[in-house]
């Protein structure tokens, strides 16, 4: 376990010391997962073969538009594609040769290198909701966020012991102009916490100043050969790759940094009702994507990005903890790990107005089907509430305590000698207890994941204390966060740098609400 630099310390030795480090604020961080369970593999080989052929072929005769990027259009042609207009056919295997030169891991860096993730592998890496203009929460209800809201998230995340990453637009501060929220959404990552963080999308000009502030934080060349940015870049399925998206995706891969290449599919509106049609759609979508970041610069990171939904077909809206969306989020993860790139799927996904039980189900669904499959990168990992449009303070904290689930489940079974606990079986016997034996003692405080938001108690203590609900006691659970934050210490000349840095760039721009 990692623990913040912030750690309070007594000035004095002795008792006073001892008393000091009992009663410290511990602010712990667990480490990225490594899973040692076995992926969930849905698809046989003829199905996987059958896929990868049909992404091949609408690559190759239906091809991918590139809009409004002349430029794009012409690295394109000369990498070998076929360019109609806007249309970008890519011959049969080009695609696919040029995605290898995409890492199948990397590390992506935090400013405290105790907190660094490496993405890939067998590794899963846990980052908040990202992207809702409303938040909700018991006192308040729903409404527009605001950067206070903004920052209260990300120290949440901060001292959420079971989430490794900080995220990026947790919510949408509408307080604050849309040209230069990016800026301090970013300050807020960099001095509220130390765990990574993700990079600005809505303009190529964002990205390259949150490049710009990397290079603050980290210094501009090791930015340049280190990834320290995680971005996300979503495809306009069906089949289209905008201006924005691709211009900060250039950025991004032009300077070593991660991106997500990432389908965004409502199946049945954006993509076919069948699981193996839309499996064929997010490949080609994914293929063209990451290829096109080679092009840029080859080797720059690329993560394989899956957020597919189902859709109500009598109102039109996405649901989300369904059958079918887990059979195409394990059947992406096996294209991604046959492509050799680090995969992005699953969070927090519901669809309901409150963290009630349909909010839970829906949930627990959603996670458990990211874990077995396979995936590297879970954005939306806890707080996801409306279907995205609302990021929720009592779920942020009730999924954030479930995400210890999940590095209990990765941890498979041990079957050691200790684990065996034949000693136990033969100091207790037949008709024995074994709350009191040895192996038990020794054991107790490590063998059980325990909740720290959930009630256990007897129901007379239960109702002593109030018959709080879950969501009660995620109230409390928020406020015990936010009451015992700690900002993580920062050199006082890199945060002048980053306070000047910002304050120039927004003067520099009337403000714009649009």
């Amino acid at each position: 376990m990692a623990e913040a630099n912030t750690r309070r310390r007594a000035r004095g030795g002795g008792g006073a010391a001892r008393r000091a480090e009992r009663t410290a604020v511990r602010i712990e961080t667990a480490k990225y997962i490594e899973r040692n369970i076995p992926n969930f593999e849905i698809l046989n080989e003829e199905a996987l073969e059958i896929i990868e052929n049909n992404a091949e072929t609408v690559l190759e005769e239906i091809g991918v538009n590139f809009v409004d990027n002349p430029a794009a259009l012409e690295r394109w042609r000369d990498a070998g594609a076929d360019i109609d207009g806007e249309r970008v056919r890519i011959p049969r295997g080009l695609a696919r040769e040029l995605i290898k030169t995409a890492p199948s891991h990397f590390t992506q860096h935090a400013r405290n290198p105790e907190k660094s993730v490496v993405i890939g592998g067998r590794n899963m890496v846990l980052a908040p909701v990202y992207g809702p203009p409303f938040v909700r929460d018991a006192q308040g209800g729903r409404r527009y966020a605001t950067m206070d809201d903004f920052n209260k998230f990300v120290k949440l995340a901060y001292m959420s012991k079971w989430l490794h990453h900080s995220g990026g637009t947790v919510c949408e501060p509408t307080d604050i102009p849309v040209n230069k929220r990016h800026l301090d959404m970013l300050k807020a990552h960099m001095t509220l916490s130390d765990k990574p963080f993700m990079g600005s999308v809505t303009d190529p000009s964002r990205a390259q100043d949150s490049v710009e502030m990397c290079e603050i934080l980290f210094g501009k060349e090791f930015v340049q050969e280190n990834t320290v940015m995680t971005s996300l870049t979503n495809i306009n399925s069906p089949m289209t790759f905008d201006d924005v998206m691709m211009g900060s995706l250039e950025v991004y891969a032009r300077n070593n940094q991660a991106c997500i290449i990432s389908p965004f599919i409502v199946g049945g509106a954006m993509a076919p009702v069948s699981v193996a049609g839309t499996l064929t759609q997010v490949l080609a979508e994914v293929m063209a994507g990451v290829a096109y970041s080679q092009i840029i610069r080859p080797g720059a990171p690329a993560i394989f990005g899956a957020f597919v939904t189902s859709i109500d077909m009598n109102s039109g809206a996405p649901t989300f903890g369904t059958p079918e969306a887990a059979h195409i989020t394990y059947g992406a993860g096996q294209l991604a790990r046959r492509l050799n790139l680090p995969y992005r799927s699953a969070g927090s996904f519901c669809g309901s107005k409150l963290p009630d039980a349909q909010a839970a189900y829906e949930t627990a669904n959603s996670l458990n089907m990211g874990l077995l499959s396979g995936v590297n990168f879970m954005l939306h990992s806890c707080g996801w509430l409306e279907g995205g449009l609302v990021a929720d303070f009592e779920k942020f904290v009730m999924d954030a305590d479930q995400l210890g689930v999940l590095h209990s489940l990765a941890k498979g079974v041990a079957y050691d000698e200790n684990a065996q606990a034949m000693d136990a079986i033969r100091e207790v016997g037949p008709g024995g207890h074994y709350l009191g034996c040895a192996h038990t003692q020794a054991n107790f405080k490590e063998s059980f994941w325990k909740s720290e938001v959930l009630d256990y108690k007897p129901y007379e203590t239960w109702q002593e204390e109030g018959a709080r609900d879950t969501r009660a006691l995620a109230t409390a659970r928020v406020e015990h966060l936010l009451a015992n934050y700690q900002q993580p210490q920062m050199d006082p000349d890199t945060a002048a740098a980053l306070e000047a840095y910002i304050a120039e760039k927004k003067a520099s721009m009337p403000d714009a609400f649009a």
